[in-house]
C-alpha cells in the first residue's frame, strides 16, 4: 500500500498548551485512516498542521500528494451558485473573462462524481446542509487532491444523508484516495474504518484495527473505563414541571401536548422538519405562537418572553449552540453567568467548569473551546440558573462519547434533585436510553408516545406515519 503522507514526532504549542506532543500519524492511498478522540485531544489541531494552517513546533511531515480538507464550517458562498462554488478561486477564464459555458460543462459531471443531483445554477443557501457538504467534496476532487481530510462531515446529517456519504468514501478509497475520517460515532467507524489512530490530551494513545470494540476504542479516547453507553438513573416522577397544552403555530407545529413531570425525562423524537426545535424554541418564548399554553409548575408563561420562562425555571440549550448558545468573543467565565446576569462569582465559575471538566481556563474566550467544551459551557451556565425545567435540544451533537457520558450524567444529577428534563435529540438510541417517555412527532403533530423500553424500529413507524389533518 502506498504511502501518501507520513507525519512523525508532531508537536504544537499555543502559549502554555501542548496541543500535539509528539503525534505520528501515516495516510495511505486507497485506505479510509479514522481519528477518534475526545474533544480537545487534538485532532483538529493536527488537521491544520497537516493541512498547513498550522506550523508545527517540532517533527517532520513527507509526501507529495495534495491534500483537501472538509472543515465542520463548510467553506462556500452562500449568495453564488453551485458552479460557482465549485470552481471558486479558479473560475475558468476565457479572453481575461470568466467561461461561464466551462463551468455549466464541468459542474455536472463534479456532482455526478459525488451523487449529487442539483441544479448548477442553483444558489448554495437553498441547498440542505448535506448537499452542501457534497460540493465541497466535488471541489476537492477536481483538485485532483489524492487526501481528503473530512471533520467531523456526518455531525448534522441524517441517516439516510450520512449512508450515501459513507457510500462515497467507500468509492473514493477504492480509487485510491487516501481519507481523513474524524467523527464522534462509534457505528460509522466500524462500518468504513481500515485503521485508527487514538489521540488523548494531544498524543496518540494507540492505533487500532478495523475490528477493534466499541469498548476498547472508548478506554483509550477517555483512560477510563465507561461501563454504560446511556447511564440513566430512574426514580419515581412527581408532580407535572413543564405542561405544553395545545400548542400550535400556523404552518410549523400544530395540538402538540407534552408533560414532563418532576424527576422525569422526556424525548422528543423525530425526523428533520417535524418541528420538535420549532415547539422547544417557541415553548421558551424565543419564537412566537399562534395558541395554546406553557405552564412551569402550575404557572402559565406569557407568550414570546424569554425573560419571564427563565425568571419562572425554565432552561433552553439550543441546537445551535454558536449562533444561539455562546457569546464566542465573551470568556467562559462570562457564557456561564449569561442565564443569571450575577455579580461574578469566581469560586463558584471554577467549581461548576470543574464539575464539567471544561478543558479550558474560567479567562480564556470561549470561541478557543473545541465544540464539546463549548457545550459544556451552555449547559453549565443553567446549571448555574438552577432551573426547574431544562429543554435541551441536540444536547450532545458533535460531542465525544466521553462528553457525552458526562452530559447524560448531568441530566441524572438534575432530575436526582426533582429537576424536569425535555430531552430533543435526532440520535435514536440517546433518545431510547435517556428517556423515560419518548413523544414521537411527525409533520409537526405528535405521532404518538412510547414508555420506556421502545425499539428504535418503534419510534421510527411513527415518524414516518401520515397524520391526518
Amino acid at each position: 500500500m502506498k504511502t501518501l503522507i507520513t507525519a512523525r514526532g508532531i508537536t504544537k504549542q499555543f502559549g502554555t498548551t501542548r496541543a500535539l506532543d509528539g503525534v505520528d500519524l501515516d495516510i495511505n492511498a486507497g485506505e479510509v485512516h479514522v481519528l477518534l478522540g475526545e474533544n480537545g485531544a487534538g485532532k483538529s489541531t493536527l488537521v491544520k498542521v497537516l493541512a498547513g494552517i498550522h506550523s508545527h513546533d517540532e517533527g517532520t511531515i513527507e509526501g507529495k500528494a495534495s491534500l483537501a480538507v472538509i472543515h465542520q464550517e463548510l467553506a462556500l458562498v452562500p449568495e453564488l451558485s453551485v458552479a460557482e462554488n465549485l470552481f471558486l478561486n479558479r473560475l475558468p477564464k476565457k479572453f481575461g473573462f470568466v467561461d461561464r459555458a466551462e463551468m455549466r460543462r464541468r459542474a455536472p459531471k463534479l456532482l455526478e462524481r459525488v451523487g449529487l443531483n442539483v441544479d448548477p445554477n442553483a444558489k448554495v443557501k437553498d441547498l440542505g446542509i448535506a448537499q452542501q457538504q457534497m460540493i465541497e467534496i466535488a471541489r476537492a476532487l477536481d483538485k485532483n487532491a489524492g487526501v481528503l481530510i473530512l471533520d467531523e462531515p456526518t455531525a448534522v446529517l441524517t441517516d439516510t444523508e450520512t449512508d450515501r456519504l459513507l457510500e462515497i468514501m467507500a468509492q473514493l478509497r477504492e480509487n485510491g484516495v487516501g481519507l481523513v475520517f474524524i467523527t464522534h460515532h462509534l457505528d460509522e467507524i466500524q462500518r468504513i474504518a481500515d485503521r485508527i489512530t487514538v489521540l488523548r490530551d494531544g498524543r496518540s494513545v494507540g492505533v487500532l484495527g478495523p475490528k477493534a470494540t466499541t469498548q476498547h476504542m472508548i478506554e483509550l479516547m477517555v483512560g477510563r473505563p465507561i461501563e454504560e453507553q446511556y447511564p440513566r438513573a430512574r426514580k419515581r416522577p412527581g408532580q407535572p414541571l413543564l405542561r405544553i397544552s395545545n400548542f400550535t403555530r400556523r404552518g410549523v407545529f400544530r395540538d402538540i401536548n407534552i408533560e414532563v413531570r418532576a424527576g422525569e425525562v422526556v424525548g422528543v423524537a423525530g425526523l428533520v422538519g417535524a418541528g420538535r426545535t420549532e415547539v422547544a424554541r417557541a415553548a421558551f418564548g424565543v419564537d412566537d405562537y399562534d395558541y395554546g399554553t406553557v405552564e412551569v409548575d402550575g404557572k402559565p408563561l406569557p407568550r414570546n418572553n424569554v425573560q419571564a420562562a427563565i425568571k419562572a425555571g425554565l432552561g433552553l440549550v439550543p441546537e445551535d449552540r454558536k449562533g444561539q448558545g455562546l457569546v464566542l468573543t465573551a470568556s467562559v467565565g462570562q457564557n456561564l453567568e449569561l442565564a443569571t446576569l450575577a455579580n461574578r462569582d469566581s469560586k463558584r465559575l471554577t467549581d461548576i467548569a470543574g464539575k464539567l471538566r471544561i478543558k479550558g481556563r474560567v479567562d480564556q474566550p470561549v470561541k478557543e473551546l473545541s465544540g464539546g467544551n463549548q457545550q459544556k459551557v451552555v449547559i453549565g451556565k443553567w446549571l448555574l440558573a438552577d432551573p426547574k425545567v431544562l429543554i435541551l435540544d441536540e444536547p450532545t451533537r458533535g460531542v465525544d462519547v466521553g462528553a457525552k457520558v458526562e452530559i447524560y450524567e448531568l441530566i441524572n444529577r438534575m432530575t436526582a434533585q426533582g429537576r424536569a428534563v425535555l430531552l430533543v435529540s435526532s440520535d435514536l438510541p440517546e433518545v431510547i436510553g435517556m428517556s423515560d417517555r419518548v413523544v414521537v412527532m411527525a409533520h409537526g403533530r405528535v405521532a404518538g408516545e412510547l414508555p420506556k423500553g421502545a425499539t428504535q424500529d418503534q419510534v421510527m413507524a411513527l415518524a414516518v406515519q401520515e397524520i391526518s389533518a
